[in-house]
């Protein structure tokens, strides 16, 4: 009968036990929200919700006919570079007890933010639009409906109303 050896030295580390234990989540306020930041979870609820055209920006152009400056216009976007599907955008306010934002929701999202909705969003982002706050949730992140929330949403504290400017510091 041979006796059981020990597994040889190695020089790694020991590993953890293989059950990963998950941190428990941070919440911040809409307040503490700023450009270019990523991976906040933030309870809101939604104010109202307006459904965009996605091309609202193509109407509002100025590639238009209307301009007299005899310019060619420039050539239709190709089909391939177009989505697969339609999607479907629609901006929503949304906040809490201390502060107001634009939440850009899109496609299965839209049906979810409803007014008066409250909505926990986890991993969400700050896109910049127009040198505005705009918040987001992309596909590594999630929204949860949950139970309604007892605050009253601040909306004379839009931070989607502030808007930013880009400054280089030269060194």
């Amino acid at each position: 009968m041979a006796t059981p050896q020990a597994p040889p030295a190695s020089n790694q580390a020991p590993q953890p036990a293989t059950t990963t234990e998950k941190r428990k989540p941070t919440f911040v306020k809409v307040e503490d929200l700023k450009p270019g930041t990523k991976g906040h979870n933030v309870v809101v609820k939604v104010v109202r919700a307006e459904t965009i055209s996605p091309n609202r920006d193509a109407n509002n152009s100025n590639n238009s006919t209307n301009n007299n400056n005899n310019k060619p216009r420039r050539a239709p976007m190709s089909l391939s570079h177009r989505p697969a599907r339609p999607s479907r955008i629609a901006e929503c306010l949304v906040g809490d007890d201390s502060a107001s934002i634009i939440f850009t929701a899109r496609n299965e999202q839209v049906d979810v933010m409803k007014p008066g909705t409250t909505v926990i969003l986890r991993n969400a982002k700050i896109d910049m639009f127009k040198s505005t706050m705009r918040l987001a949730v992309d596909k590594w992140g999630r929204i949860e409906v949950t139970d309604p929330a007892s605050f009253v949403v601040k909306e004379d504290n839009n931070l989607s109303q502030v808007e930013y400017e880009l400054v280089t510091v030269q060194g």
